[in-house]
């Protein structure tokens, strides 16, 4: 199935949302760091999509597809 890029960067934030669970659960705080860059991507994209800027949710897109666990 083909997506736009309004699905994909929506599954993006949604699936960088459950790695920042992961994160958050390490044990002695080793995910701290992880987690506020992405807490930090994730409210970037969002601002992106309500702002409706597409240049910048492309490059939120792939800045969230960069976040691995």
């Amino acid at each position: 199935m083909e997506k736009n890029l309004m699905d994909g960067l929506l599954s993006e934030i949604e699936r960088v949302q459950q790695l920042l669970k992961q994160y958050e659960e390490l044990p002695n705080g080793s995910g701290v760091f992880g987690s506020l860059i992405m807490r930090q991507k994730i409210k970037m994209a969002k601002d992106s999509i309500s702002s409706s800027d597409v240049v910048n949710m492309l490059v939120q897109y792939q800045s969230l597809k960069d976040c691995t666990g």
